[in-house]
């Protein structure tokens, strides 16, 4: 018995013009591809919740009012952090510090960027950060003593879970990606905020530690602080993207820009950014948009980059009187109290002058301390060399 007998079908083919012809019930729509930016590129405008003569803008729901305790409080902490930065900048003048990057203006930043962490989460700073540090509890004699050039570091770094200034443009956020990563890997709920300047995104340990925390979902929060300068390098010359909250994007992280001079809107923003990371979703960058009272640093001269215009325009926006008109107006703040805080302010003032005016006790052979865990054989030498020049010193004023 032969093999049945297959009718043959003809081959199909399917014309535009039979497309068209075709009826709405056969049609099939197609499915557009998913947006791969979708819940990572940041909003176009900043996040604000203040206007900058301190009357409330419409709540919102993405970033709810953070309790106004928590505002007083950083209310408090940027007064102080205020007086702090000024007297700092004065004990330049007076030789007491070596130098002294000022952060005038960017006080919503810097004692935002704490409150938004628990006390066990780790700080990452720049040289920028000393107001950061004083709000962060630290003892402002401690923080000044690397500017002062007279030791490493004032601090502990592991009890107070902050990490040494850094000079080196964004190295911390390659330290604060491991660190993250580290704490995450054994199990522990730590948060590692990395505080970053716009000229740091420049760099390539910035990308670096960005690209390392998005792929092992380590908990960071880069907080970059766009005060409109490298130094005298302005914005439109280190970046063509919209605003550097873009640079998320690239390496799969979401983003947030925040108005850097609301201390309301930097609060919550931070909050959520550091509750997104804690939570296992991995780090999160925010932008905020704020500006720099005073030159780079005692060094630098600001007149030959930027007019005094420019300067006058940025003092309406700013953060401390913002926060204390709504303040105000929310019967937390009155003239009694505010008076209190400006009284601590310049107490606390006081007191690190006075302290910075004794003269430090130092051991010239502590510079071979901490250099290698074992030191080598040319150190210890050249300690030893140093050793000798001292006694010989010494000998020759007994001789006297």
């Amino acid at each position: 018995m032969g093999p049945p007998h297959v009718q043959e079908v003809p081959a199909v083919t399917t014309t535009p013009q039979a497309v068209r012809r075709a009826s709405p019930r056969t049609r099939r729509k197609a499915t557009p591809a998913a947006d791969p930016s979708a819940g990572l590129l940041p909003r176009t405008e900043p996040v604000r919740l203040l206007n900058p003569d301190g009357t409330p803008l419409p709540a919102r729901d993405d970033y709810p009012e953070p309790p106004l305790d928590a505002l007083r409080e950083m209310y408090r902490r940027m007064v102080v952090g205020r007086r702090f930065d000024v007297q700092a900048t004065a004990l330049t003048k007076q030789g007491r510090l070596a130098v002294y990057p000022s952060s005038r203006g960017q006080e919503a930043c810097q004692v935002g960027g704490v409150l938004a962490l628990h006390d066990t989460d780790w700080v990452f700073p720049t040289y920028r950060e000393s107001m950061a540090l004083t709000a962060r509890g630290i003892d402002p004699v401690e923080v000044l003593t690397l500017l002062r050039g007279d030791w490493h570091c004032g601090y502990d770094p592991a009890a107070r879970h902050t990490a040494p200034q850094c000079t080196p443009l964004a190295t911390q956020c390659v330290h604060a990606a491991g660190l993250a990563y580290g704490e995450s890997y054994q199990g522990r709920d730590t948060v590692a905020l990395a505080f970053i300047g716009d000229g740091a995104t420049s760099e390539g340990d910035f990308h670096e530690g960005v690209n390392f925390a998005a792929v092992f979902k380590a908990p960071v929060v880069f907080f970059v602080q766009n005060n409109k300068y490298a130094i005298s390098v302005p914005l439109s010359r280190q970046t063509a993207a919209p605003s550097l909250a873009y640079k998320g994007v690239g390496y799969g992280v979401p983003s947030e820009q925040v108005d850097g001079n609301d201390p309301m809107a930097v609060l919550a923003v931070l909050t959520r950014a550091a509750e997104h990371a804690r939570s296992g979703q991995g780090p999160f960058l925010v932008e905020a948009h704020t500006y720099r009272m005073e030159p780079h640093t005692n060094a630098d001269d600001q007149t030959r980059y930027r007019d005094a215009e420019e300067v006058e325009a940025w003092r309406d926006r700013d953060p401390i009187a913002r926060l204390e008109t709504y303040l105000r107006a929310r019967d937390v703040l009155d003239d009694a109290a505010v008076a209190a805080i400006a009284d601590e302010a310049e107490a606390y003032a006081a007191a690190l002058r006075d302290r910075m005016n004794a003269q430090p006790a130092v051991d010239p052979l502590s510079l071979f301390d901490h250099v290698y865990a074992e030191p080598t054989p040319q150190l210890v030498e050249q300690r030893e060399q140093v050793r000798a020049e001292l006694a010989a010193a010494r000998d020759e004023e007994g001789d006297a």
